[in-house]
């Protein structure tokens, strides 16, 4: 723990080591004074200025009782003709603590208490030694470092106020910035649940059709329904691992499920590139490798990856030129769209409920996905999926 955090939890032990630096201003100023300005007796002297320092030792504790007790020290000059410089000082540190610990009414009284009291014993004792000072100089020149002093103290509370807020506003901004994050995060789970539970009804609904075939031609077509029942076993397979990833997105909150219906694949990324060209962008699509057997999900991935992608750079690459590029080798998909458009929006804090679902899809398959803008310009997604290999007889997609 640094020394100004030590001192910022023991005020009083801070305060304390202020008020022994008031004296030692004092003592300093008059060492440098000469010697027939000096204070009689020296010890003395120093005692009063040890006195009127005291009452900074309670300016945060007990500041309000600090102010009578700095007000009493004004006797020392009417009675005994004595003011010690840490008077004034001490006056100065009360009026800047006022007005930049408390409200604004309580420090205007405060510094009223403090200053009036100061300027009706510089008119009932004048300064003596110095016959080319007057009183009504001493009077303008004291009131007038009070309300510097005031100033300061009201300039300080209200930068402390304004950085408050805006760390309150930075605090609020954070917080909402993180539900839109779990929103966004929650909205697509959902939706990519509702979309898994349509693949997995539709594997169901084909289990059942080849399971009715298996039944009437067992009899008379021993092998055509051997073949049958192996693409039931691997699309029972395929079906067990995609409920398994619906269960990790699935969430307590029941959706209708929507029409049960087969989900777009790789075959659909071809119509795809075909609709976004002729919208406007052109696009080029190469496909690397032979894709063989694929899960329908891992499928449904690669087309959503493809067809946010693109629908991103439509809407905000402006006149540019997209690439896709998918390949299938060394046991994973890999799906790669770049853009010569104008690259990432600045606005780096609004939450892309796209990227946070190809981020979802792609996690659900343990794949990795990298996003951001390109060297030369334009923008670039890249993502690798593993694929874990189907027999020949499995449910493919193309």
């Amino acid at each position: 723990m640094g020394l100004r955090e030590w001192l910022r939890r023991r005020p009083l032990a801070g305060d304390t080591l202020l008020a022994a630096g008031l004296v030692l201003a004092e003592v300093v100023f008059t060492l440098l004074t000469p010697r027939e300005f000096w204070p009689r007796p020296l010890p003395a002297a120093l005692g009063w200025s040890v006195l009127c320092a005291a009452p900074v030792v309670l300016r945060r504790v007990a500041t309000w009782p600090a102010v009578p007790a700095a007000l009493a020290t004004l006797l020392l000059p009417v009675t005994l003709e004595v003011a010690p410089t840490t008077q004034s000082l001490t006056f100065v540190v009360l009026t800047y603590t006022m007005a930049a610990y408390r409200p604004v009414r309580p420090a205007l009284v405060a510094a009223a208490v403090l200053w009036l009291p100061v300027a009706v014993v510089n008119s009932l004792v004048p300064p003596a030694g110095i016959p080319q000072v007057s009183s009504a100089y001493l009077i303008a020149n004291n009131l007038l470092v009070g309300i510097v002093s005031f100033s300061v103290g009201r300039t300080v509370n209200a930068r402390r106020s304004s950085t408050e807020a805006l760390r309150e506003r930075a605090r609020v901004a954070e917080a909402n910035q993180r539900a839109l994050a779990e929103q966004a995060v929650a909205d697509e789970r959902r939706r990519i649940a509702r979309e898994l539970h349509d693949v997995v009804a539709h594997h169901v609904s084909v289990m059942g059709v080849l399971a009715t075939g298996v039944r009437r031609v067992l009899r008379r077509d021993p092998d055509a329904a051997d073949e049958a029942v192996g693409t039931i076993e691997e699309t029972s397979r395929a079906t067990l691992r995609e409920l398994r990833r619906l269960l990790d997105v699935l969430r307590t909150e029941a959706e209708p499920a929507a029409e049960l219906a087969p989900q777009p694949g790789i075959a659909g990324i071809e119509l795809l590139t075909e609709q976004v060209r002729e919208a406007g962008l052109p696009v080029t699509l190469t496909v690397q490798g032979n894709p063989g057997p694929l899960e329908e999900g891992v499928g449904l991935t690669v087309y959503r990856i493809v067809q946010e992608a693109l629908t991103n750079a439509l809407k905000h690459a402006g006149t540019a030129t997209a690439q896709v590029r998918v390949s299938f080798a060394g046991g994973a998909v890999e799906v790669e769209v770049t853009d010569t458009g104008r690259g990432p929006s600045p606005d780096t804090d609004r939450i892309g409920h796209g990227l946070v679902g190809m981020r979802e899809r792609v996690g659900l398959y343990g794949g990795i996905l990298r996003t951001g803008g390109r060297a030369g310009g334009g923008y670039r997604i890249y993502a690798r999926i593993p694929v874990e290999p189907l027999a020949d007889g499995g449910k493919v997609t193309r």
